[in-house]
Protein backbone atom coordinates (compact mmCIF):
# COMPACT_ATOMS: atom_id res chain seq x y z
CA UNK A 1 0.00 0.00 0.00
CA UNK A 2 1.37 3.41 -0.94
CA UNK A 3 1.22 6.59 1.07
CA UNK A 4 -0.91 9.38 -0.34
CA UNK A 5 -0.90 13.05 0.61
CA UNK A 6 -4.19 12.62 2.40
CA UNK A 7 -2.57 10.13 4.80
CA UNK A 8 0.18 12.61 5.90
CA UNK A 9 -0.56 14.36 9.17
CA UNK A 10 -0.34 18.16 8.52
CA UNK A 11 -0.30 18.96 12.24
CA UNK A 12 3.18 17.55 12.86
CA UNK A 13 4.94 19.20 15.84
CA UNK A 14 8.34 19.07 14.17
CA UNK A 15 7.33 20.52 10.81
CA UNK A 16 8.82 23.63 9.22
CA UNK A 17 7.53 26.98 10.33
CA UNK A 18 7.16 29.72 7.77
CA UNK A 19 6.58 32.60 10.17
CA UNK A 20 9.03 35.49 10.30
CA UNK A 21 10.16 36.44 13.78
CA UNK A 22 9.80 40.25 13.79
CA UNK A 23 10.60 40.76 17.47
CA UNK A 24 14.33 41.49 16.92
CA UNK A 25 13.45 43.86 14.09
CA UNK A 26 11.00 45.77 16.28
CA UNK A 27 13.59 45.93 19.09
CA UNK A 28 16.18 47.46 16.76
CA UNK A 29 13.68 49.99 15.39
CA UNK A 30 12.65 51.05 18.89
CA UNK A 31 16.28 51.52 19.96
CA UNK A 32 16.96 53.63 16.86
CA UNK A 33 13.83 55.67 17.52
CA UNK A 34 14.96 56.41 21.06
CA UNK A 35 18.44 57.41 19.86
CA UNK A 36 17.01 59.81 17.27
CA UNK A 37 14.50 61.25 19.74
CA UNK A 38 17.34 62.05 22.15
CA UNK A 39 19.81 63.30 19.52
CA UNK A 40 17.48 65.44 17.38
CA UNK A 41 16.88 68.24 19.91
CA UNK A 42 20.62 68.49 20.56
CA UNK A 43 21.36 69.43 16.94
CA UNK A 44 19.12 72.50 16.78
CA UNK A 45 18.62 75.77 18.59
CA UNK A 46 15.11 75.95 20.02
CA UNK A 47 14.79 79.67 20.60
CA UNK A 48 11.73 80.88 18.68
CA UNK A 49 12.93 83.64 16.36
CA UNK A 50 11.06 85.04 13.36
CA UNK A 51 13.99 85.20 10.92
CA UNK A 52 13.84 87.31 7.76
CA UNK A 53 14.34 85.51 4.46
CA UNK A 54 17.24 85.85 2.05
CA UNK A 55 17.81 84.75 -1.53
CA UNK A 56 21.57 84.32 -1.01
CA UNK A 57 23.11 80.92 -1.64
CA UNK A 58 23.30 78.77 1.50
CA UNK A 59 26.78 78.26 2.95
CA UNK A 60 28.11 75.08 4.56
CA UNK A 61 27.82 75.14 8.36
CA UNK A 62 30.57 73.83 10.63
CA UNK A 63 30.04 70.69 12.70
CA UNK A 64 29.47 72.60 15.96
CA UNK A 65 28.22 76.09 15.07
CA UNK A 66 28.08 78.83 17.70
CA UNK A 67 24.78 80.70 17.54
CA UNK A 68 24.24 84.10 19.13
CA UNK A 69 20.54 84.96 19.12
CA UNK A 70 18.77 88.28 19.65
CA UNK A 71 15.14 87.56 20.49
CA UNK A 72 12.23 89.92 19.86
CA UNK A 73 12.37 91.14 23.49
CA UNK A 74 16.06 92.09 22.79
CA UNK A 75 17.38 89.36 25.09
CA UNK A 76 20.66 87.80 23.91
CA UNK A 77 21.52 84.09 24.09
CA UNK A 78 24.46 81.90 23.14
CA UNK A 79 22.94 78.68 21.82
CA UNK A 80 20.01 78.34 24.21
CA UNK A 81 21.73 79.87 27.24
CA UNK A 82 20.61 83.47 27.96
CA UNK A 83 23.45 85.92 28.65
CA UNK A 84 23.66 89.61 29.40
CA UNK A 85 25.07 91.76 26.61
CA UNK A 86 27.96 92.90 28.80
CA UNK A 87 28.89 89.23 29.39
CA UNK A 88 28.53 88.14 25.74
CA UNK A 89 32.24 88.17 24.81
CA UNK A 90 33.28 86.78 28.20
CA UNK A 91 30.85 83.86 27.77
CA UNK A 92 32.11 83.16 24.25
CA UNK A 93 35.71 83.24 25.51
CA UNK A 94 34.82 80.81 28.31
CA UNK A 95 33.38 78.30 25.81
CA UNK A 96 36.66 77.63 24.00
CA UNK A 97 38.44 80.96 23.51
CA UNK A 98 38.83 80.46 19.75
CA UNK A 99 38.33 83.91 18.23
CA UNK A 100 38.84 82.59 14.67
CA UNK A 101 35.66 80.50 14.71
CA UNK A 102 32.61 81.75 12.87
CA UNK A 103 29.79 83.15 15.02
CA UNK A 104 26.29 82.79 13.57
CA UNK A 105 24.12 85.78 14.54
CA UNK A 106 20.38 85.20 14.50
CA UNK A 107 18.08 88.17 15.06
CA UNK A 108 14.31 88.27 15.18
CA UNK A 109 12.62 90.26 12.42
CA UNK A 110 11.27 92.68 15.04
CA UNK A 111 14.75 93.59 16.40
CA UNK A 112 15.71 97.17 15.50
CA UNK A 113 18.80 97.56 13.33
CA UNK A 114 20.61 99.55 16.02
CA UNK A 115 20.24 96.71 18.55
CA UNK A 116 21.71 94.21 16.09
CA UNK A 117 24.58 96.60 15.35
CA UNK A 118 25.22 96.92 19.12
CA UNK A 119 25.70 93.15 19.39
CA UNK A 120 27.87 93.10 16.25
CA UNK A 121 30.03 95.90 17.71
CA UNK A 122 30.43 94.01 20.99
CA UNK A 123 31.54 90.90 19.07
CA UNK A 124 33.99 92.94 16.96
CA UNK A 125 35.42 94.71 20.02
CA UNK A 126 35.88 91.30 21.68
CA UNK A 127 37.93 90.03 18.73
CA UNK A 128 35.26 87.96 16.99
CA UNK A 129 35.57 89.18 13.39
CA UNK A 130 33.99 86.22 11.58
CA UNK A 131 30.27 86.82 12.07
CA UNK A 132 27.65 85.37 9.73
CA UNK A 133 24.06 86.59 9.67
CA UNK A 134 21.44 83.84 9.66
CA UNK A 135 18.24 84.15 7.60
CA UNK A 136 15.62 81.83 6.17
CA UNK A 137 16.09 80.71 2.58
CA UNK A 138 13.74 82.56 0.28
CA UNK A 139 13.10 83.02 -3.43
CA UNK A 140 14.87 85.84 -5.26
CA UNK A 141 12.72 88.93 -5.59
CA UNK A 142 13.10 91.91 -7.85
CA UNK A 143 14.69 94.97 -6.31
CA UNK A 144 12.34 97.89 -5.50
CA UNK A 145 14.25 100.17 -7.90
CA UNK A 146 13.73 97.73 -10.78
CA UNK A 147 10.04 97.38 -9.94
CA UNK A 148 9.61 101.16 -9.80
CA UNK A 149 11.40 101.57 -13.15
CA UNK A 150 8.96 99.17 -14.82
CA UNK A 151 5.87 101.11 -13.74
CA UNK A 152 4.25 103.27 -16.43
Amino acid sequence: MGVTFSDVDDEDDFGETHDINVTPFIDVILVLLIIFMVAAPLSTVDLPVDLPSSAAAAQKKPDKPTYVTIKSDLAVAIGEMPVKRVDLVRSLDAADGNKDRRIFLRADRAVPYGEMMDVLERLRAGGYLKVALVALEGVPQTLPEAAAANKP
